[in-house]
């Protein structure tokens, strides 16, 4: 039987969910591969990747916990080695802008020789409301160590759209895409847009990375996580992802998503609701 699956490597976090919802619209095979999925996909367990690609013509694939750790190159090349030997011609890897892990991971997926594209996002508007900051933002007072440095902080509807042109448009092939929002903030900046939108006081404090790292560990996240957010806190926030790109628009043709429209909409869910 040909390859028809499209394969979604992660789950359905952020992005997978999205690019799921929009194959679902399209009538597109699909699946997920991830711990619970029917077919069990571990980064950690290499030895069953191959069951789990099986069948599959592409896959979308956003690593955990952050290209960023270790060994994150190892195991995007791994993968990208079983997925060749399963059968597939193409890869879409969610990648990060201006991390050293991540472009270690985009050259040992381009050494495997499938034909790949990378999409090298920003930091998402979700983390606000789907992620890491939510809790915190709805209780009143976002706590961080990150200052002065603006982000074009990117939605993740963008990611998904942008990944389900890549997977279903063959010329997006052998194409690397900086995906940003259409302008940069500051922490302080987003948290003030996302209070005017719930119509609510909502502080942003700006902490040291020892009280940030603190508070970490006392809310029980391991060590290896509370060093991964470290070093994105104190080297990918250091202005070298400050400037919009054009990736949104480049592969889509229109702008890439406001911020202030994500944190509209959001706010009219109910998201942040006290």
């Amino acid at each position: 039987m040909q390859n028809s699956e499209i394969i979604l490597v992660g789950g359905a976090g952020k992005t997978g969910g999205r690019i799921a919802e929009q194959l679902a619209k399209r009538d597109l095979s699909f699946r997920f591969a991830s711990r619970s999925s029917a077919r069990p996909f571990d980064w950690e367990k290499p030895a069953d990747w191959a069951a789990a690609l099986a069948g599959a013509r592409s896959a979308y694939v956003s690593f955990q916990p952050d290209l960023a750790v270790s060994w994150a190159a190892d195991a995007i090349g791994g993968l990208a080695r079983a997925a060749v030997d399963c059968g597939l011609t193409h890869i879409v890897l969610l990648s990060g802008r201006g991390e050293e892990g991540a472009q270690h991971a985009e050259e040992a997926l381009k050494a495997s020789g499938i034909g790949c594209t990378i999409l090298r996002a920003s930091w998402f508007c979700q983390n606000f409301s789907e992620g890491a900051f939510a809790e915190q933002v709805a209780a009143g007072e976002l706590a961080l160590p990150a200052g002065a440095v603006k982000e074009p902080f990117i939605d993740a509807g963008d990611i998904a759209d942008a990944a389900v042109a890549a997977l279903t448009d063959h010329r997006h092939i052998g194409k690397t895409y900086d995906l940003t929002g259409p302008r940069s903030l500051t922490f302080r900046e987003a948290v003030g847009e996302i209070a005017a939108a719930c119509g609510r006081d909502i502080a942003y404090r700006q902490v040291s990375m020892a009280e940030f790292k603190e508070g970490l560990g006392a809310g029980g996240l391991p060590n290896g996580l509370v060093d991964l957010l470290e070093e994105l806190f104190t080297q990918v926030l250091d202005g070298r992802n400050s400037q919009v790109a054009n990736g949104v628009e480049e592969v889509l043709g229109r702008p890439a998503r406001d911020f202030g429209d994500y944190a509209r909409d959001t706010a009219a869910n109910g998201t942040w609701r006290v």
